[in-house]
């Protein structure tokens, strides 16, 4: 394939962002005070080019040729984007700052806190055929058994990152076993990052999700999804970025397939009382899909974020379907599944799937229309 390199190929939607320097920030996430790009009126479209982290990072050599070079990537099927950013004098301190690149934010007239941003994806085009799962400083699922340490690694060294370069063709990834043989896998892009400005004007970490979304890793929200947010600042300040071609539930390498996208997402503002009572109540954010409904739960440890999101599923189900709590914790135990989003961002998240076909008949109001 070709790549899409700034300002090049099919743009679709109302504005367009690229992610050179200028629009990007690298490891940490619009706060309040943080100038928009771009102000939009609800229900516009914007096309945001995304980068991925992997590939440009400093423990990876910082030089995307060199990188990906190693694993047959010719410099003509870099990004321009992604080359002159590893090459900026931006300084990037993993003690202070997160890997992530997000494009951003845009700012949606009118938004208040309360208010909700509702996020639909329209279009998710892949930028390139390759991308990044790494596996890095003893984190992940399995932090302090890998990545293990190579023959002959002197004791007490910090131990390289293992960074596997992958391939998309089609819609199947592929990744080189090491003897010849390939891994295949179904792609199902989506983005990691889409949040809004958390209230503060201290620095935001790119890494933890939180109320704000931000690093969610939900899988589910590709094309098609829609993510509601609850609005902390004036105007809401929306980025995003941390773009996959696909992921596992836990993410348990730390990250998944990481390579990038062009989005297309129309930002709709939800000013309504049964809107703003409904955020209120879940206290973070939440997402349709064609056959789901979720509900989040964030937090360090793994059993309060299950706690977490079973909480927003009896608020929700009251809210919407006026379900008593005690019937549904009966539904949830008998017919709704809790997943793991995942496991490696300092808040560990969880998802609750409920089924559309199962609610739609009992919907009292829909509170986000």
């Amino acid at each position: 394939m070709s790549v899409l390199q700034p300002g090049t190929g099919p743009v679709s939607g109302s504005h367009y962002l690229d992610a050179t320097e200028k629009n990007t920030s690298w490891g940490l996430l619009p706060n309040a005070a943080t100038r928009p790009l771009l102000t939009v009126a609800s229900g516009s479209s914007v096309c945001l080019d995304t980068l991925s982290h992997e590939g440009i990072l400093p423990d990876q050599g910082r030089d995307p040729a060199a990188f990906f070079g190693r694993a047959g990537i010719p410099a003509d099927q870099l990004l321009r984007d992604a080359v002159d950013l590893a090459a900026s004098d931006l300084v990037l301190d993993p003690s202070l700052h997160g890997p992530h690149v997000v494009t951003g934010p845009v700012a949606v007239a009118g938004a208040r806190p309360g208010d909700v941003l509702e996020v639909e994806v329209l279009r998710l085009d892949r930028r390139t055929d390759y991308g990044v799962i790494s596996n890095r400083h003893g984190r992940g699922a399995l932090a302090g058994e890998y990545p293990a340490a190579p023959p002959g690694h002197p004791v007490g060294e910090p131990v390289p990152p293992v960074s596997l370069v992958a391939r998309a063709e089609g819609g199947t990834g592929l990744l080189p076993v090491g003897d010849g043989r390939q891994l295949r896998f179904p792609l199902a892009p989506f983005l990691g990052i889409m949040g809004v400005a958390p209230a503060t004007d201290r620095p935001v970490h790119s890494v933890p999700p939180g109320a704000h979304g931000g690093n969610l890793d939900i899988r589910m929200l590709g094309t098609g999804a829609r993510l509601f947010l609850p609005v902390q600042v004036p105007e809401a300040l929306f980025y995003a970025g941390d773009p996959h071609f696909s992921q596992g539930d836990g993410e348990v390498a730390l990250t998944a397939f990481e390579a990038p996208l062009r989005a297309t997402l129309r930002l709709t503002l939800h000013s309504d009382p049964a809107a703003r009572r409904l955020a209120a109540r879940l206290a973070g954010p939440y997402a349709e899909t064609a056959e789901h409904l979720l509900v989040t739960g964030l937090d360090e440890d793994l059993d309060e974020a299950v706690r977490k999101a079973t909480r927003a599923a009896l608020a929700y189900l009251d809210e919407r379907c006026g379900i008593p709590a005690a019937v549904a914790l009966a539904y949830l135990s008998a017919a709704v599944d809790l997943r793991i989003s995942q496991v490696v961002d300092r808040v560990k998240g969880v998802h609750v799937t409920l089924p559309r076909a199962d609610l739609t008949p009992l919907l009292l109001t829909v509170a986000t229309r």
